[in-house]
């Protein structure tokens, strides 16, 4: 009111105020006013906008990404097959029909049949269990074994950094799959032993990224403040540190998900994983190596499954990097 006051005044007083083109009273206060309501229109603007807004706002928001709605489609029916199985697979993944083998394609079998006669399509299906159990497992491990050495490294520092990251450095030098098929023939074969080589191969990945966001936090204001208040170190940590640090380590995950189900897929192509006739994608591909002059379905088939669920983990991942905060 004190601004409103003060306009008003200044347009009404002086000698020249209603004869020399300056404002009059009057224009005063209906300038005045004019700047009020666009103050009260500019405050409506930082206003919390309503449910019913905010659900409009991801309308849009998934309206204008298509190729994002069917990564996450695609994930959701993945999953859908891998906890229920029987409600998706016509027929059973293991007891075939002789008669009707290496049938391609049709309305009857929509992947075609193998050189046993059993369903390929039922066979995806159930595989899609044991190889996404093995992806989500290798992931946990990376994930929790990663982050916790990230987070130690960086917010201990010294000589335990500098081991630590050594360690990590020399994980990094070697190959994923040279360094998973390593400890696979430590372990044994079985899907389990598969997703433990995985996991392990991904956990220089997860440390790198963690120590990173670790040394990033650490030097954060709020942190400071914390330790100059005598909060415990280990209370720093897992109030202040940690929880400020998780979010580009989780994306990671997501990314590391697509990765996960390749590498899982090509040890099992090698004959690493479950023993036959137990199914899974990475062995569906290979027994269909003998008959792809004849049956490219074999390969073709639980090969483009592969592909689109690994590149929607991909897309779900960029989409949680970035875009996501658009909305927000």
């Amino acid at each position: 009111m004190s601004d409103l006051t003060i306009t008003v005044r200044g347009a009404s007083t002086g000698p020249a105020a209603g004869t020399t083109g300056g404002l009059s009273s009057a224009d005063g206060l209906d300038h005045a006013l004019a700047e009020a309501a666009g103050g009260l229109h500019d405050a409506d603007a930082w206003a919390v906008p309503s449910r019913a807004e905010r659900l409009r706002r991801r309308a849009l928001w998934l309206v204008r990404r298509p190729g994002l709605v069917l990564a996450v489609l695609a994930i959701a029916l993945a999953l859908a097959w891998a906890f229920w199985p029987a409600a998706f697979a016509p027929y059973s993944p293991t007891v075939g029909v002789p008669a009707d083998k290496l049938q391609g394609p049709s309305a009857q079998y929509w992947f075609g049949t193998d050189y046993l006669g059993r369903d390929l399509f039922s066979r995806v299906v159930h595989g899609s269990a044991l190889s996404l159990k093995a992806t989500a497992i290798a992931v946990a491990i990376a994930l929790v074994a990663g982050s916790g050495i990230g987070l130690v490294a960086g917010f201990v520092g010294g000589v335990v950094d500098d081991v630590l990251m050594r360690v990590v450095d020399v994980l990094l030098a070697v190959p994923g799959l040279l360094l998973s098929l390593a400890v696979v023939t430590v372990l044994g074969f079985g899907t389990t032993n598969v997703a433990i080589a995985v996991g392990v191969a991904a956990v220089a990945s997860f440390a790198r990224v963690m120590r990173a966001e670790v040394l990033r936090v650490r030097e954060s204001v709020f942190v400071e403040a914390a330790a100059a208040s005598g909060v415990g170190r280990l209370t720093i940590l897992r109030r202040h540190v940690l929880p400020n640090s998780s979010g580009p380590v989780l994306v990671l995950s997501a990314l590391e998900f697509g990765s996960a189900i390749l590498a899982v897929s090509a040890l099992s192509f090698l004959g690493f994983g479950a023993a036959p006739p137990a199914p899974e994608w990475g062995s569906l591909v290979s027994e269909g190596r003998s008959y792809l002059a004849t049956s490219w379905w074999l390969t073709t088939l639980p090969g483009l499954v592969v592909v689109a669920v690994v590149l929607s983990a991909n897309r779900v991942s960029r989409a949680l990097d970035g875009e996501w905060s658009d909305l927000r």
